[in-house]
């Protein structure tokens, strides 16, 4: 057994056979390799990256994966202006960010983009997302402005962990509460507490790029896409996608969610993402 297989078992009974939803990735069945699959979508911190870097084999499978014809997405809850530079840079055929509120790709040479909120709205939730940090800034010590906030468009990103010192779990639980009394959305990933005015999450925004860059409709398709996560604001994916994949430092997320991923990998981070892709036939081995 691996360090990160055992280090997930030790984490949470999900994994160990005792009625959890979530499966080894050694479990896969070997038929599912052979299936025609249009595409992947995956998160992006602690997914593709581990501890703030981006691994190099997670990055050559997303060009492998282009490479075999198949769509590549990626969805994640960092800023407008990341999306843009990954959208135009990176072997992808779109982005997915702020947890849905927006996306972009590249169409005939030129950036598209689409908002789930008109510049009038944006406006006026701006200031309203820019008074409560305030006081969420005030009310949780030891938290901070996430470094990429001057680059979001739509959310209020909190960090807990980035560039802080880690926080206890009783301060992020008190950020959370903090943006759903003043009535906005709030979703946990492995280093932000990122909360937005507007009724999306990460399956909204890929819906609608989806449809917008490629003319698919998400419910004829769910079974043909793959989704990789790592962390709490995966949850509306995994619930989604039949065929998920949570790399391995999900584990410490699990117990506070309801949906899970189908299977979880042995490894952490960029690793387990090729580990499910090779493990699915997404990539050849």
């Amino acid at each position: 057994m691996s360090a990160g297989s055992a280090a997930i078992r030790r984490a949470t009974p999900e994994l160990t056979g005792l009625g959890g939803r979530a499966a080894p990735l050694r479990d896969v069945d070997p038929a599912l390799a052979g299936r025609e699959w249009r595409g992947v979508l995956s998160d992006i911190d602690d997914t593709l990256t581990r501890h703030g870097k981006l691994n190099p084999r997670a990055f050559d499978a997303l060009a492998r994966l282009q490479a075999r014809g198949r769509r590549v997405v990626l969805v994640t809850g960092r800023p407008a202006g990341w999306v843009d530079h990954i959208a135009r840079m990176w072997p992808v055929d779109g982005v997915v960010g702020e947890n849905g509120g927006l996306w972009s790709y590249m169409e005939g040479g030129k950036l598209r983009q689409g908002f789930l909120a008109s510049a009038e709205e944006r406006r006026e939730r701006r200031a309203r997302l820019d008074a409560l940090a305030a006081r969420i800034l005030r009310e949780v010590p030891g938290c901070a402005l996430a470094s990429d906030q001057p680059f979001r468009a739509l959310d209020l990103a909190v960090d807990f962990c980035e560039d802080v010192p880690p926080l206890p779990s009783a301060a992020v639980e008190h950020i959370v509460a903090l943006f759903e009394e003043a009535g906005a959305q709030a979703k946990v990933s492995s280093i932000h507490v990122n909360g937005w005015f507007g009724d999306w999450d990460k399956l909204t925004g890929c819906r609608r790029l989806l449809r917008d860059a490629f003319g698919l409709d998400l419910e004829g398709e769910r079974d043909s896409w793959v989704y990789f996560g790592d962390s709490a604001n995966d949850e509306p994916m995994f619930a989604a996608f039949p065929c998920s994949v949570g790399v391995a430092n999900v584990a410490p997320f699990l117990p506070r969610m309801r949906s899970h991923p189908r299977w979880v990998a042995s490894l952490e981070g960029g690793d387990g993402f090729v580990e499910g892709a090779r493990a699915l036939g997404l990539i050849e081995s």
